[in-house]
């Protein structure tokens, strides 16, 4: 039987239900002073000795709270919102893949929230150091892998808010970008969010799949899940995620002779497709739905698209002058919200109604169901053993 560690903190409910929350004061990020080299990775290869488990439920109580699921994508471009009554500024999300990938509303997040995720973020490293995270099964260092990154994405994010555009997040004395300033650290190692896919993961687990379980902040990213990643959950996570990315029109489109893919294959290119052509295909062929299969036969030069880096939350990462009260009745009943935000979510309203329409309310997903470890050293993407659907919820579900 595998012991059980308990990734603990007392991460608070993660947003407020009061009125949006002013900008918080930021918590410093401070350099450590050893320069990190590439051998200091070397011992965050995988070398499974142990079987212990680390226990994620307050990280997923924290999701269940936080996370606004936005369905899967109808591949139909938004077209640009109306202004801002009286104004000719459009407040908000107006890029024409706003309605694809799940959202977090982080404009709406008090100081005592926003505290708790920096706590549980080094609690994860405390525990990746006392633990020797290379030494539990794949699956369960993976998933660890993926949480902190995710943990420590989302703090920065709301330590910072409002942020346009988190891959413009400059953090330290030195202004470095989040996604490569080393604030993360594990047994001495410092590191960034991006040195753990491209230092850690990616040349340690042979199964592109991984790259869907990295949320990176904004609406090019892969979806942020209502789930903590656990050894138990992952494979069926990252084939959700990879499902829902590939299907969407920030994850492959068409154009002329182009097929249009997100710039997230692009990093990861030199671990799993080395051509950008006809092995990026392939992978993408494994998860394509009818609309994106029609495409990879029909366009023959692979290209990247343009990247959609505005932040995933509700209000695009603006503070908005004006505010809509929520009424029922015609009584006032809850806090107040930017009319951005209420567009926003009739906007939800109205794509669900559309999938409903459409009869899309689930999808098969085929998963493999031997009780191994599903993403290995080797890593080819499993065979079809066994069959888990997913369902589309009511647009009032998180």
């Amino acid at each position: 039987m595998k012991n059980r560690f308990i990734c603990s903190a007392a991460l608070l409910a993660a947003f407020a239900t009061s009125a949006p929350a002013l900008a918080q004061e930021q918590t410093p990020y401070v350099a450590s002073d050893a320069a990190t080299t590439a051998g200091d990775f070397d011992k965050f290869v995988p070398r499974p000795s142990k079987q212990t488990a680390l226990d994620y439920a307050i990280w997923q109580d924290a999701l269940q709270y936080m996370v606004l699921r936005m369905g899967l994508s109808t591949r139909d471009g938004a077209t640009r919102p109306d202004p801002t009554l009286g104004s000719r500024r459009v407040w908000g999300h107006d890029s024409r893949v706003r309605m694809e990938g799940n959202r977090i509303p982080f404009s709406l997040m008090d100081e005592a929230a926003i505290a708790t995720f920096t706590e549980y973020r080094q609690d994860l490293e405390q525990i990746g150091t006392q633990l020797d995270i290379a030494s539990l099964p794949r699956d369960e260092q993976l998933a660890y892998w993926i949480n902190l990154h995710n943990v420590a994405m989302i703090e920065q994010i709301a330590l910072n808010y409002p942020v346009k555009a988190p891959s413009r997040l400059l953090l330290g004395e030195n202004k470095t970008p989040l996604d490569v300033t080393p604030f993360i650290t594990v047994a001495g190692v410092s590191m960034s969010p991006k040195d753990i896919r491209t230092r850690i993961v990616y040349p340690n687990w042979k199964d592109p799949k991984v790259i869907y379980g990295f949320f990176r902040g904004d609406v090019g990213s892969p979806s942020i899940q209502r789930e903590a990643h656990t050894a138990e959950n992952i494979d069926r996570l990252l084939l959700e995620g990879a499902n829902e990315f590939v299907n969407s029109l920030r994850g492959v489109e068409g154009y002329g002779k182009n097929l249009l893919v997100s710039a997230i294959y692009e990093e990861a290119a030199p671990f799993y497709f080395p051509q950008m052509g006809a092995d990026l295909k392939q992978h993408l062929s494994r998860y394509a739905e009818e609309e994106v299969k029609e495409l990879l036969a029909s366009k023959s030069e692979v290209k990247v698209n343009q990247y959609e880096e505005t932040v995933a939350d509700l209000a695009g990462g603006q503070r908005e002058p004006t505010y809509n009260t929520v009424y029922s009745d015609g009584q006032a009943v809850g806090f107040r919200i930017p009319s951005s935000v209420a567009r926003y979510l009739a906007e939800r309203t109205q794509k669900y109604e559309k999938l409903r329409k459409e009869g899309r309310t689930g999808r098969v997903f085929i998963m493999p169901g031997d009780g191994s470890d599903l993403i290995g050293a080797e890593g080819e993407e499993t065979q079809d053993e066994e069959t888990v659907t997913e369902t589309v919820e009511s647009p009032s579900a998180g």
